[in-house]
């Protein structure tokens, strides 16, 4: 398999998709409806060395972004970040229409969103969920969106920058509220996914991987449920406000005080048959989950 094609810059990306050149260098909005050339052979694996955010309408084929292959049933917004491989395979004759926010890092290094964007998990590699929109949110992101571009081709003067920036913000902040709302929605489905989840971590503690392999990653048990890590903890986020990690390590609590309360196992043995290579590792999540110590914990409760 060839290698991806590195696309440095949105000069660069403009002149391989044969449209004019972009009136700031760091910063454009592309017209999907302008573009004839999604068949070349090029684009079909690419790494951008900026920031993507794009409304595809009339989408037909398959993205892949890393490793995970979006899901565009009903989908239309996907959002990748610098350096990392995007695959397209596409239908001949593909007219899209929509719009395409491309942004290099340089150009918000000196405001706010240089930092707020590393916080919107939606860039993330591991999402394989295009983000679904109502008409109505539809044509909030577009009035946005044109906002946008309109600013990007008016004359500079001391406000533009600022002007950008702020309202990029906005847009990434409208579809952090939408991707939401898309978990929020699918509460009732997957809430499934909760008892699957439950269900594959007790089968692992209760059994010798425990303590021969130490506490499960989220990795493994995001495979055994066939998603991506990122994906997992998203949705179990979503659900109990808690992340897969912190799950994991509520389960092993609750595996411990079980074995402290009911045996008379030393701590370093409960430590071991939880998968702790260390007893003090034990301890300190331990008393990080409880506000006492392991020892602490069972006088405590033997004497009730």
């Amino acid at each position: 398999m060839a290698s991806p094609y590195f696309i440095q810059s949105i000069s660069q990306l403009h002149q391989l998709l044969c449209i004019d050149k972009p009136d700031n260098p760091l910063v454009s909005v592309i017209d999907f409806s302008q573009i004839t050339c999604f068949s070349d052979e090029q684009l079909r694996s690419v790494i951008y060395n900026f920031y993507c955010i794009a409304l595809k309408k009339n989408f037909q084929g398959k993205m892949r972004y890393g490793q995970n292959t979006y899901d565009f049933d009903e989908g239309v917004m996907t959002f990748f970040a610098p350096g990392q491989v995007v695959t397209t395979e596409i239908v001949d004759d593909l007219r899209l229409t929509g719009w395409w926010l491309v942004m290099h890092p340089d150009f918000v290094q000196d405001a706010p969103l240089a930092r707020k964007i590393k916080t919107y998990d939606y860039f993330s590699y591991a999402v394989h969920e295009a983000l679904h929109l109502s008409a109505k949110e539809e044509t909030i992101l577009d009035f946005i969106v044109s906002t946008i571009k309109q600013e990007i081709g008016a004359a500079i003067d001391t406000y533009s920058y600022d002007i950008i920036s702020s309202q990029i913000q906005v847009l990434l902040d409208y579809c952090a509220r939408y991707y939401n709302r898309q978990f929020i929605s699918r509460k009732l489905v997957n809430k499934t996914l909760l008892a699957r989840f439950e269900d594959a971590l007790n089968r692992y503690v209760n059994s010798v991987l425990l303590a021969e392999s130490g506490p499960p990653s989220v990795q493994y048990l995001a495979d055994q449920l066939a998603m991506s890590p990122s994906y997992l903890s998203n949705m179990l986020r979503s659900l109990t406000g808690q992340n897969a990690q912190q799950h994991i390590h509520n389960r092993l609590i609750e595996k411990a005080k079980e074995l402290l309360i009911t045996t008379e196992l030393t701590v370093s043995e409960v430590a071991y048959l939880l998968g702790f290579a260390h007893a003090q590792s034990f301890n300190k999540l331990f008393k990080n989950k409880t506000r006492q110590s392991p020892l602490r914990f069972r006088s405590v409760h033997r004497l009730h």
